[in-house]
């Protein structure tokens, strides 16, 4: 009778004795099977031995190791339930890096691989009989791979063409089973983003056309993975490819085609939003090559653009070279660039020289006249009809306009790692950014004649124009006639109020004896925002591992003791949904032990990748707590009031000050409540900027009433 599977036959030897071949139970802890052979040698303390391969590779072995060995034999089984249920495993215990370390070490990348090129076909002859099954299979292999490439072990540069283009195959196919083909999307991103090389093999397979028709589905994954395929694709693609891919769909197309993502039902999860907000950042990003060139004065097609402004805004036909003298029609043009508001109004090409806004700013004018055209015409010929001094320049304006839109939207900035910051009404029209122009100029119409402004006011315009929009995208209206709306409720009479209640809401009293009394009270105030810092240290927090690929979903906690002098953390599986009791965190770092924090760049998780390093974001949110001689505890804080907790919390316990503006804030906002509580029964008296004068002392001291 042959014996077990899990029984195995093998030699062990120990120095200076005979070697054993002995059955061992691979279902047994590698603590019982060591434990059984110091027993036949009469080893004493079994624990303080280890199995050791006495191969080339002098490995030793592990529970992990044995683990891996096993699985890594069991995938190539010949029986289809087998294969199964070992990829199942492997895609579960590839999440532990020790593990996955063990498991490519037996080369385990390269069979799955293997499996994905050739190995998937023998299986699709049985998709027909065992559709699940095949899906299933595929779906855990690919799961795995995912699993094992997120440690950062092996480069993404080792794969071949044929399994590119296998996985290429998989999101192109009209109907995947929804799980590879998350998968496959997710490979596909991160080989972009992982190499250049893979961009131009991964470049040759899928276009963005292809892509496209996942984005109409109803699956919030599917669309999430998508877009972030297309948005690496975006990233690495070479300027001239920027605009249109092989089908030539271009990437101003996309952000029409998620609009029914935004429209759904269902709730736009963290990850979705930061794919929609990178997707946003790329589209404005085209409008960066524009807003950086000057104009050619001596281009006579980008002069042709300002003779077109001054057609439709006057009605006139360009006129011959024999129509009147030259003195004449120059004298003619100059007065209508006049009246268009340019600032130099003998060749109005010079005012676009300036970068930014370039000829961005000239692009947005054209569509304006062109688009909105009774709008254009109304607000050329109104000016022009006002006295010099109280004309709105609309050539002036526009260019101004330009260069604020670029700012508050961060044109040319490259996106965050941590922003899910989108505009729903930027995915509502496909071309978002010249409708946006075209609110906002008529708005800075509006309120110039709201102000009654001369020239002179003309920055104090732009100022509250500036307030005016940035106070409506607060919002996220979703569509731009929701903007619009919004936008007519804030006229210059309501700015002026909201300031005025703002100012109130943060006065300032500047007489001696109320800065004398918030004096007094910082020390409580700052004790209670200690206090508040070290409770939510104590209640811990969940961060993520951050790798070359964002969204790998892996997750480590760390917490405070309550007596606050040992910091526990350890790695999860999954994001927890409340706190992590203590005993299930493996690490411990007494506080007693820490010699330092160091933020942004001094970190050594930022200095030693290169990636993250560059992104500024990421910068902003890392911290480390440095611990013996040159050991660190590496922190990427979720968020920004995240990273202030934290680091506000550990240099309380070290003694020292917190600086961070959250801090600064909290005490800001707390002084104040305190302080107008204190002074509430004060309400419309009068505060002397002197105390009163102490009165004489009384000749005597009669009514003094003596206790003895």
């Amino acid at each position: 009778m042959p014996a077990p599977a899990d029984i195995v036959k093998v030699a062990i030897e120990w120095p200076g004795a005979f070697p054993k071949l002995m059955e061992i139970d691979q279902k047994k802890p590698l603590s019982a099977i060591i434990k059984e052979v110091c027993e036949g040698w009469n080893l004493p303390n079994p624990e303080t031995f280890a199995l050791q391969n006495a191969d080339s590779t002098n490995f030793y072995i592990t529970e992990k190791a044995q683990m891996a060995q096993q699985l890594h034999e069991r995938i190539q089984s010949s029986s289809m339930d087998m294969k199964l249920d070992a990829l199942k495993d492997l895609a579960n215990s590839s999440r532990d890096i020790t593990f996955a370390q063990e498991f490519i070490n037996l080369d385990g990348i390269s069979l799955l691989t293997q499996m994905v090129e050739s190995g998937t076909e023998r299986y699709q002859k049985l998709q027909k009989i065992m559709k699940p099954c095949f899906g299933d299979l595929l779906s855990f292999t690919l799961t795995a791979f995912v699993e094992l490439m997120d440690h950062g072990i092996v480069s993404w540069d080792t794969f071949s063409v044929a399994f590119i283009k296998k996985i290429a195959s998989y999101v192109c196919k009209s109907a995947m089973d929804t799980a590879v083909l998350q998968r496959s999307l997710a490979i596909l991103e991160s080989m972009v983003l992982n190499s250049q090389d893979l961009y131009q093999k991964v470049a040759q397979e899928i276009t963005i056309g292809q892509l496209i028709p996942h984005l109409q589905g109803t699956d919030q994954d599917i669309q999430t993975y998508t877009i972030a395929v297309i948005n690496a694709l975006f990233l690495k693609a070479p300027e001239e490819k920027r605009q249109f891919d092989e089908d030539n769909v271009s990437i101003l197309d996309c952000p029409l085609t998620v609009s029914n993502v935004i429209r759904s039902n269902k709730p736009i999860n963290d990850e979705m939003a930061h794919q929609l907000y990178v997707l946003q950042v790329l589209t404005f990003n085209l409008l960066e090559d524009r807003m950086m060139t000057k104009m050619d004065p001596q281009d006579q097609a980008q002069r042709d653009i300002i003779f077109e402004l001054r057609r439709i805004a006057f009605d006139v036909e360009c006129e011959s070279n024999n129509s009147g003298s030259i003195e004449k029609r120059k004298s003619m043009y100059t007065r209508d660039y006049k009246k268009l508001g340019f600032i130099n109004h003998v060749n109005p090409a010079v005012d676009f020289t300036q970068i930014p806004p370039g000829m961005l700013a000239l692009d947005n004018m054209l569509y304006f006249a062109r688009h909105h055209q009774d709008a254009y015409i109304r607000i050329v010929l109104e000016n022009s009809s006002r006295e010099d001094k109280h004309e709105c320049p609309f050539g002036r304006s526009s260019i101004e306009l330009t260069k604020m839109l670029c700012e508050i939207l961060k044109v040319g900035e490259l996106p965050s790692e941590n922003c899910h910051d989108f505009h729903p009404m930027f995915f509502t029209h496909d071309r978002s950014f010249e409708e946006f122009f075209c609110i906002c100029i008529q708005l800075l119409n509006k309120t110039w004649k709201e102000m009654r402004a001369t020239s002179e006011d003309f920055n104090k315009v732009m100022q509250v124009v500036k307030e005016q929009i940035t106070r409506a995208l607060t919002i996220k209206p979703n569509s731009l006639d929701q903007f619009k709306s919004r936008l007519q409720n804030l006229s210059y009479t309501e700015i002026l109020k909201l300031r005025q209640s703002e100012r109130m809401n943060q006065e300032d009293f500047q007489s001696r004896p109320i800065l004398e009394l918030r004096e007094k009270i910082q020390p409580e105030i700052m004790e209670l925002i200690k206090q508040q810092r070290l409770n939510r240290l104590c209640e811990g927090t969940c961060f993520r591992k951050i790798s070359s690929r964002r969204r790998q979903d892996k997750f480590w906690y760390c917490r405070l003791s309550p007596n606050h002098k040992v910091l526990h953390y350890g790695d999860l599986e999954e994001s927890p949904q409340g706190e992590v009791p203590h005993d299930s965190l493996q690490d411990k770092l007494p506080v007693a032990d820490i010699k330092a924090v160091v933020t942004g760049k001094d970190c050594p998780h930022m200095k030693e990748k290169g990636a993250l390093k560059q992104n500024k974001e990421v910068l902003e949110l890392a911290f480390s707590v440095l611990y013996e001689s040159d050991e660190y505890l590496n922190f990427i804080a979720p968020d920004k009031h995240e990273y202030c907790v934290w680091t506000d919390g550990l240099n309380a316990l070290l003694g020292k000050e917190m600086t961070s503006e959250f801090t600064r804030s909290d005490m800001d906002t707390l002084l104040n409540m305190e302080m107008k509580l204190r002074l509430l029964d004060l309400e419309n008296i009068q505060i002397p900027e002197v105390p009163p004068p102490i009165p004489k002392e009384p000749s005597n001291y009669d009514f003094v009433y003596d206790c003895n």
